[in-house]
């Protein structure tokens, strides 16, 4: 606790370990009624976080919940190019008007209010938090049943933003098998039990190959960790993803929502328990 702490979380300006995180909350625009939200979360970059954000929520959305993506990914936003999202977001006396993809997906992302999409966001930590936190406060997403949180990795400016001012209902960790990534692993998940945010579970992306010819496994980066990193962190283990060529090319095509999303029956059905 600060020395300067006045014990009156409402009017003191001081950021102590006291505080109560839940005091920094943002309200959703007024005409928005988002009823979970579910941050897709990393602790490095290359991990298929975005990918893995797509994907589920075009499995959210193909079970006709209403769902949306906000792109907390300021500098490196890809949610747009994977939907084949061309038309730009827009502004109206009440708010920012989302874009939405083919089959009924809002999406806001900083690629969407740029002149170019290749154009650099040359910005300072501050300003990238609280572009991401207008996204939250300014953007008019109308009722949503599911919103997924794609955020840049790491435990920075950004992360803590989003979690001490959206009310994110769990995160999802997205890993690859590499045995650095079991020590990334750990800060994110230190992050979110320090910030009191639910781990519904962790995904492991690029976790084997199926041979087209003799159609049998291969661990091109070794073999699978995401059973012992789970069961060392007690969080669950919710699904392996294949290294597959076609996902990047629909990907790369703007047509993800065109991807099998059976691989992740699990965390679905563990989404609509919540």
């Amino acid at each position: 606790m600060s020395e300067n702490c006045t014990h009156n979380c409402e009017t003191c300006s001081e950021n102590c370990s006291s505080r109560d995180p839940k005091s920094f909350l943002e309200k959703p625009h007024a005409q928005s009624n988002i009823k979970k939200v579910i941050a897709v979360v990393s602790g490095k970059g290359g991990v298929g976080k975005s990918m893995v954000t797509s994907l589920l929520a075009t499995a959210m959305n193909n079970k006709n919940y209403s769902t949306a993506i906000l792109d907390a990914d300021i500098t490196g936003p890809s949610i747009p190019k994977s939907f084949g999202i061309t038309q730009k977001a827009y502004g109206t006396d009440d708010g920012i008007i989302p874009a939405k993809s083919e089959c009924g997906i809002d999406i806001m992302s900083l690629n969407l209010l740029l002149p170019d999409e290749t154009d650099p966001v040359v910005w300072r930590g501050p300003v990238i938090a609280g572009t991401v936190k207008q996204f939250w406060t300014d953007v008019i997403w109308g009722d949503i049943d599911y919103m997924f949180v794609d955020m840049p990795p790491g435990t920075g400016d950004v992360p803590l933003t989003v979690f001490q001012s959206i009310p994110i209902n769990g995160i999802v960790i997205v890993t690859s098998p590499q045995d650095l990534v079991s020590m990334i692993v750990e800060k994110a998940v230190k992050m979110a039990k320090m910030m009191n945010i639910p781990i519904l579970g962790i995904v492991e992306n690029m976790s084997y190959f199926v041979c087209p010819n003799c159609n049998e496994k291969h661990y091109i980066y070794g073999e699978s960790h995401i059973n012992s990193i789970a069961e060392r962190f007690e969080i669950p283990a919710i699904g392996t993803l294949p290294i597959n060529p076609e996902l990047s090319k629909l990907c790369d095509n703007g047509m993800i929502e065109k991807a099998d999303t059976n691989l992740l029956k699990e965390i679905v059905n563990k989404f609509e328990e919540l």
